[in-house]
């Protein structure tokens, strides 16, 4: 089962992120994945599930957020 109200705030997120074009490399690999044939919506879900690995890692190592890394996994989404 999933969390519907987390589903929607991560969503969020990354609509933001759309929106504010901060950081350039969400709308880049949206646009890059309609693209490949994804639907708008299962392309902001994969974007989504790397944003959601992107928190975990930060606050399972207590780390600072990295840009470089983040952007590095949706360069890789397929």
């Amino acid at each position: 089962m999933t969390n519907q109200n987390l589903k929607r705030t991560i969503l969020a997120t990354v609509d933001n992120q759309i929106r504010e074009n901060n950081p350039p490399i969400t709308r880049t690999t949206l646009e890059r994945l309609k693209k490949l044939g994804y639907t708008e919506k299962i392309a902001k879900e994969k974007i989504a599930a790397v944003l959601i690995e992107e928190i975990y890692d930060v606050m399972k190592n207590n780390a600072p957020y990295d840009e470089e890394r983040y952007s590095k996994k949706l360069r890789s989404l397929k």
